[in-house]
This record gives structure tokens, sequence and C-alpha cells, in this order.
């Protein structure tokens, strides 16, 4: 008989998430395109249901996203454990990083000024075959899901958020790299004249980020395209960003339009501007402090609390695998 043993850090489902929303939830999105610049055909099932909607990714900005939210709330993957509440969106929503639109964290307003829809995405360097091609055609392709992540910021702040999205492995796939491959590089959007931000020359515009192939593929990257049911606000990083929970939230880098493949090791925004105190690791590590201040423990955002801060931010299991052989490296800035 198999006994399975709960892990320290693993609750019960239904303390993160009611169960009413879980079982509203579809069971599976599957996206399927007649052919690149068509128009996206899904293929959804319910849970004791079957449906099929075709949706014309086309229009204007306002059209293309309501297209786009109409395909929310995506299927719950409740196999990842989770430890914390959610936090509340009025929290996670008026708190946030994005240097493009200033410095300072209350950027939600300013971040509104993004045009997110249409968005094209490049897929470039060592594949098969380069293409660009908007945002909806590559989401109406992926294997579509939500997950519940802690997102720790370099900062020593954390919060809890439900990401809507697509694996990474699955773009990855999609893009077809060459063995040559060793990287992915990633570049956000350059539009100076809409985030104020990007006027400050002595920053190393656009915001740049990579991660090796391994940590790429790792199941728990993500492409997130949503958050709380809905598609990405501007101030999470419209319309597609990345979320790798195992590293400091810096690493995440919001609102893409580039992706690289390529066999040279990218430098990343922060490491470019201070590689002593950023770097292109940036695994969670609550032992070794920020040159400035402990990573031992961190805020939650909304409680006005402090917790110790888990090695790898509590996905240790999935991740530690990846840096076997690279103990002689920083791996954690």
């Amino acid at each position: 008989m198999l006994i399975k043993r709960p892990r320290k850090w693993e609750l019960s489902e239904n303390l993160v998430t009611p169960e009413n929303v879980f079982l509203n939830r579809r069971a599976f999105l599957r996206g399927t395109t007649a052919s690149i610049a068509g128009a996206a055909t899904l293929a959804v099932a319910g849970c004791g249901e079957a449906a099929e909607k075709t949706e014309a990714l086309a229009g204007g900005e306002a059209d293309l996203t309501a297209k786009a939210a109409e395909l929310f709330p995506y299927p719950a993957n409740t196999s990842i454990p989770i430890d914390r509440p959610v936090t509340d969106e009025e929290v996670s929503s008026t708190y946030n990083n994005f240097y493009e639109f200033g410095s300072h964290k209350r950027i939600s307003r300013a971040a509104e000024a993004l045009v997110s829809r249409p968005w094209k995405i490049e897929i470039t360097g060592e594949v098969e075959t380069p293409i660009t091609l908007d945002v909806d055609q590559l989401i109406a392709q992926m294997p579509l899901e939500e997950r519940i992540y802690r997102h720790r910021c370099v900062e020593a702040w954390s919060m809890t958020v439900p990401w809507s999205g697509f694996p990474l492995a699955a773009l990855v796939d999609f893009a077809r790299p060459k063995s040559s491959a060793r990287y992915l590089k990633m570049q956000t959007f350059m539009q100076p004249s809409v985030a104020s931000g990007q006027k400050q020359s002595w920053y190393p515009w656009p915001y740049t980020e990579g991660l090796t192939m391994a940590e790429a593929r790792n199941e728990l990257a993500f492409m997130a395209t949503g958050i709380y049911g809905k598609p990405l606000g501007e101030q999470f990083g419209a319309p597609i960003r990345l979320a790798v929970p195992w590293k400091y939230g810096f690493k995440s880098i919001k609102s893409i339009v580039t992706f690289e493949f390529t066999g040279k090791k990218p430098t990343s925004f922060w490491e470019e501007i201070a590689p002593k105190e950023y770097g292109f690791w940036a695994n969670v590590n609550p032992e070794v402090p920020h040159p400035r201040w402990s990573q031992a423990t961190e805020e939650v955002l909304g409680t006005g609390r402090r917790v110790p801060t888990l090695m790898f931010n509590g996905y240790e299991e999935q991740v530690a695998g990846l840096y076997k052989g690279l103990e002689g490296q920083n791996l954690y800035r």
C-alpha cells in the first residue's frame, strides 16, 4: 500500500483557495491555431462538460483585451504545494517594482499608460526558425493553467499570488532551439515616451534577464499572462511576464517582447548596474545576506508579519538539482 507522507511545507489545498472556486474551474484548456498568422481557435472542455469556441483575436486594443479575458479562469494546477494564503489583490496590485515607470512602489497608475495589446513577441537567436507573432497567437497554442506561487523580493518582502499562464518549457518547445542554445535571454519593451523611467539614461535599458536552458525547462518556470483569474494588469507586467518563484523577484522580467536563445550567458539589468549585489543566478538563500541587509526573514505583504525565508523560497525539492556541480559559483547573487 502506498502511503503519501505530506512534506513539511505542504498544507491542505482548501487552506489556499476556497473549494467552490476549484469546483468551478475548467478541467483543461487546450489551444490550437490553424496558422500562426490566422485567428486562434480554442478547444475548451469543462468538468463534466465539453464546449468549443472560436475566438478571432483581431480589432482594437480594448477588443483584444476583452477577447483575452474571455479565456479566464484558467484551470487550476493544484499539484504544486503552497503554504500561505493568497495575498489580497488590493495589496499586491498597488505595491510593485517596475522601474520603467519609476523607482518607487506606487507605479500602478503610471503603468496604465502602457498599451499592452496588440503586442508582438519575437522569438529569435539559436532557433530553427525565428518568428514574430502576436502574444495572443502564442497564448492560443500553449497549455494554460493557474498556479499559486510565493514571490520573494530581494528587498526582503514577499507575497503569494495566483498566476495564470503556461509553462516556460512549452514556449521553449515551440521555439525549437538548436543544440547550441545554452541560455534564454529575455528583454522588455523600449518606449521612453510612455515609460518615463526609461528616460533615465544611467540605467541599461531595455530591461534584460536570462536563464540557463535547464532553468527554462524546469517544471516551475512559468510564463504569466494573468493574475487573480484575469489578464495581467500593466503594473504586473502585462501582457506576458516571467515567474520563477525560487529566485528573487527581479529575475521575473515583465512585459517581454523578445525571447532570444543564445550560446552566450546574458548580462542581466541589475547585474550590469551592481554586479556585487545582483548577479545572474539570484536564487533565494536565507543564509546569504545581501551586502546591505539580511535575507534571513521577509515581510509578508498585507499581514504585518515577518517570517523565516526558506531555501530556494521553499522550492528546494524541485530546483536544487539544477545546480549540482555549480557549487563554486555564487548561486545566490
